[in-house]
């Protein structure tokens, strides 16, 4: 089988798939290190996922199998409205500042293009974001570069809300969330990675600046093609709207979560403060995995464990918050999917 793929592999080079830029070893370390940003983040959501189950007895597995089975439903129905809401205000934004650089977009696109966007993050973490810059270039005919610039402008801005928010969970919870951590992680490596970071941006800023490497060179190249969609947002003219519907995007994500709280008596309880500090734990394992595979129900069921929610509830919980949000994800990115060239195909 081995052989047999490296021989597909060759065929593709050969045969002009593969870019006549590179040699067919470093073709092939590409392939390998594709397939590796898509397997290992699955192969870790499913060892927690082992990890999690195999400590329970059998008792507290039909305990876990009982709360779904006695779980209030129609709040899961409101969090997906809500979740579609959230959807259509960030395909808003992006035309704010898609507009502002002179490419104007149809909001079907916008949101059709996230959907399927959000689709694609279950699989490579954050390969979402070139999509929706690939489709809006295919059928909006705005140039990738451009497309992509804006979508990271939207993260960097959307990177500021959640350490907003984490602030607040630090500033009302601040020995939960200091012990949730120091218990997880010492203090020590907390530290060491810290100090390692430093050096790494540090070496990074550096290399970035002074280097003359052709790798280094290119890379400035492609940034510089970005760097109008990035500080679009920072001369348009609807900045206003633009922010008022970054607000309402987070305002959705935490009223979704607020709203499936309730679907267990024994969550609809936990205070404010104890949704925020979950809230930001549970927006972490989305924004650092592939849309929290397995590291969410896991988180969940930790922070919760803090406030002494059970670690049988609190896993339910979380795979019920985590399954309503990826089946909401799942149909609008299959309606997308299919409806996305009906809807354009005059071009």
């Amino acid at each position: 089988m081995k052989k047999e793929a490296l021989k597909k592999n060759k065929a593709d080079f050969v045969s002009g798939n593969a870019p006549e830029s590179i040699s067919f070893t470093d073709y092939i370390k590409k392939q390998i290190g594709r397939w590796l940003s898509i397997v290992l983040p699955i192969l870790l959501g499913f060892f927690l996922i082992f990890y999690t189950y195999n400590k329970f007895t059998e008792q507290q597995i039909l305990e876990i199998k009982g709360y779904f089975n006695n779980a209030n439903y129609s709040y899961i129905f409101i969090a997906a409205i809500i979740a579609v809401l959230g959807n259509a205000s960030r395909a808003y934004r992006w035309k704010f500042s898609l507009e502002h650089m002179g490419y104007p977009s149809s909001f079907r696109n916008n949101f059709m293009a996230i959907s399927i966007g959000y689709v694609l993050n279950l699989t490579v973490p954050k390969s979402g974001e070139v999509s929706r810059a690939l489709i809006v270039k295919k059928y909006n005919n705005i140039p990738f570069d451009k497309g992509f610039g804006t979508i990271v402008a939207e993260r960097i801005v959307d990177l500021f809300v959640l350490l907003f928010f984490m602030l607040i969970a630090v500033f009302l919870q601040f020995n939960i969330v200091k012990s949730f951590i120091l218990d997880k992680i010492p203090l020590d490596k907390l530290l060491l990675f810290f100090v390692g970071s430093v050096i790494l941006i540090t070496i990074s800023v550096l290399l970035y600046l002074f280097s003359k490497l052709k790798f280094i060179l290119s890379l400035k190249e492609k940034i510089s093609g970005l760097k109008e969609g990035v500080f679009s947002i920072f001369h348009m003219k609807k900045k206003g709207a633009y922010f008022l519907h970054t607000a309402l995007i987070w305002l959705s994500y935490l009223l979704m979560f607020y709203v499936v709280f309730f679907v267990f008596p024994e969550t609809s309880t936990l205070s404010f403060s104890a949704i925020i500090t979950s809230f930001v734990v549970g927006s972490i394992a989305i924004a650092f995995t592939n849309s929290g595979f397995g590291s969410y129900p896991f988180l969940i069921s930790k922070i919760l464990l803090v406030y002494s929610i059970s670690e049988t509830t609190g896993n339910a919980f979380g795979w019920i918050v985590w399954t309503s949000q990826m089946l909401v994800v799942l149909a609008l990115g299959l309606f997308s999917f299919l409806y996305l060239p009906v809807f354009n195909r005059k071009n």
